[in-house]
């Protein structure tokens, strides 16, 4: 397989435009880890196998315990993972196949118990990011070099 084209080359701007969003979402007040289970969650359920592969790094170097990385797609019914990551997964996958059901009201009140309105802000527009990343990334066939 060989990539179609990088965005970055044919259109900077949108590019840069994406980037500035990614910027703001690292710099939130979302812990780094839970972040990434978002983003390697979400792709994983895309089949965006370079997000994946880049992401699932990038949680490794942070500490995250390869048990738990191997564990993600199976979320629901892993010991592994605490009630706050739990929520985060739930609202991942009903955030991606948003056409489902979209954010039920079961899982956004138990958000509620744990996040403050303005991390679940960033908790949707980080869902929001990696989906459109995903996208980038599919559609143009985006390899790891």
């Amino acid at each position: 397989m060989k990539t179609r084209f990088q965005i970055s080359k044919i259109d900077p701007q949108a590019y840069k435009a994406m980037a500035a969003l990614e910027k703001y979402l690292n710099s939130s007040t979302l812990k780094p880890h839970l972040r990434e289970l978002i983003k390697i969650r979400s792709s994983q359920i895309n089949g965006c196998a370079y997000c994946i592969e880049l992401h699932t790094t990038t949680a490794l170097e942070l500490g995250e315990a390869p048990r738990k990385l191997f564990a993600l797609p199976a979320w629901t019914e892993s010991p592994l993972f605490s009630q706050e990551e739990r929520i985060i997964l739930r609202m991942t996958e009903e955030i991606t196949l948003i056409c489902e059901n979209g954010l039920t009201e079961e899982t956004y009140l138990e958000a509620l118990e744990l996040f403050s309105l303005n991390e679940i802000t960033q908790i949707i527009m980080q869902i929001g990011t990696i989906n459109l990343w995903n996208r980038m990334a599919v559609s143009t066939k985006l390899q790891q070099t």
